[in-house]
């Protein structure tokens, strides 16, 4: 009896769940003539737990008690706070959260108004380490570059030479970039200078197009003169903004300068040289005399040396020498050849002259700025005297 009385209550039990429960409605075939049957199928699932976002969205009122929070679920389904939130597997990494910081410019680029007329702006940064002599230049960025094709702004191919005046023929060059006039560079070049130097020479920023023909690819120039520049224990850069200069400001030395004349017979292959005269020479001790020591070479190799006379220096720091010398040189030679002028001050005692200072003349492969442009005018223009002042350098 109590068998039988256990085994109906079971099958009531049995039978509430599956009303109770959710239920599929299976038709018959044709075949079978069964009336329709509802099947049913126990689905275990469990909600996971809530994780809170980076924001700390979940808060609890205070007028909940522990018990509440622990089986109330409505409350932890529908927290009472004040804003909307979305809470998801990766709440807790913070991904998903805009940070505006990132997308402000420090320097607030987009806000430029640019100049009529302007053809750049380069960001640079210096810094020097005495303990190992090096010059470190970092170059940053360029902006408002000229297009190649007027209204773009991605016809140009800018790439940056940097020299260290006055020497023009040695230089260290960036990576080029590709269709764009306002170029990322964030890369780092290094030149040595020992200390003592460091105010003897300037910096110089070339910016070229590589897409331009060779005359009209330099864009612009930027000098920066290392003696402005704050060593200190080389552990901090100093970052400069500067716009280009369609010219490149004249490089003024204080080691003096030479007035040279040169004059080319095309006839019989002659380039006569004259030493005319040297201004604000820098003597050391009391004996102010100097001369000059003209050097012809070809490929880097001398071919011959002559010199002036030895001569006195005047009460304003001038030298007169006014001695001219002829060189053998054949058309094809001319740009392969080059002609030094050096001045020593003439000591007593043989081997001790000093070197005063010097430059060159040649072609583009030894020299830049007025020293190129003589050279080159003087060939041009057969049997006519071109007469310059020019620079002297370390």
């Amino acid at each position: 009896m109590i068998y039988a009385f256990l085994r109906k209550n079971r099958g009531k039990c049995n039978d509430e769940e599956k009303q109770n429960s959710s239920s599929i409605l299976v038709y018959p075939t044709k075949q079978s003539g069964s009336p329709p049957q509802f099947l049913t199928k126990e689905i275990h699932f469990s909600l996971p737990p809530l994780r809170s976002n980076s924001l700390g969205d979940i808060v609890l009122s205070s007028e909940e008690t522990p018990y509440e929070t622990e089986l109330g679920t409505d409350s932890l389904l529908l927290p009472s706070v004040g804003h909307n939130f979305r809470s998801n597997s990766f709440s807790c990494y913070g991904l998903g959260v805009i940070e505006p910081a990132l997308y402000k410019s420090t320097l607030d680029l987009d806000e430029i108004q640019w100049p009529e007329g302007h053809i750049g702006r380069l960001w640079f940064s210096l810094r020097y380490e005495p303990s190992t002599e090096k010059l470190l230049v970092s170059l940053l960025k360029a902006k408002n570059l000229p297009s190649r094709t007027i209204g773009t702004v991605n016809s140009c191919d800018p790439f940056v030479r940097l020299y260290l005046m006055p020497d023009e023929r040695r230089y260290l060059q960036s990576r080029q970039k590709k269709k764009t006039c306002n170029p990322y560079f964030d890369e780092t070049l290094v030149f040595q200078v020992s200390p003592k130097d460091m105010a003897d020479h300037t910096l110089k920023l070339t910016i070229i197009d590589g897409g331009r023909t060779k005359k009209k690819a330099e864009i612009g120039h930027i000098t920066f003169p290392l003696k402005d520049l704050e060593i200190g224990d080389g552990l901090e850069q100093q970052l400069f903004k500067m716009d280009l200069e369609k010219e490149a400001p004249e490089y003024k030395t204080d080691l003096g300068e030479l007035l040279i004349s040169l004059v080319y017979n095309e006839n019989i292959s002659r380039l006569t040289a004259t030493v005319i005269e040297a201004r604000r020479l820098k003597f050391v001790g009391d004996k102010h005399e100097a001369y000059v020591r003209l050097t012809l070479s070809h490929h880097y190799k001398t071919v011959k040396e002559k010199r002036t006379e030895v001569a006195k220096c005047s009460s304003d720091r001038t030298v007169t020498f006014i001695e001219g010398f002829n060189f053998k040189i054949g058309a094809s030679q001319v740009e392969t050849t080059s002609l030094a002028f050096h001045i020593f001050q003439s000591t007593s005692g043989y081997g001790r002259d000093k070197l005063i200072g010097k430059c060159v003349l040649g072609s583009y492969m030894f020299a830049r700025g007025k020293a190129l442009i003589q050279w080159n005018t003087a060939f041009a223009n057969p049997m006519e005297q071109c007469q310059q002042w020019q620079p002297l350098s370390e």
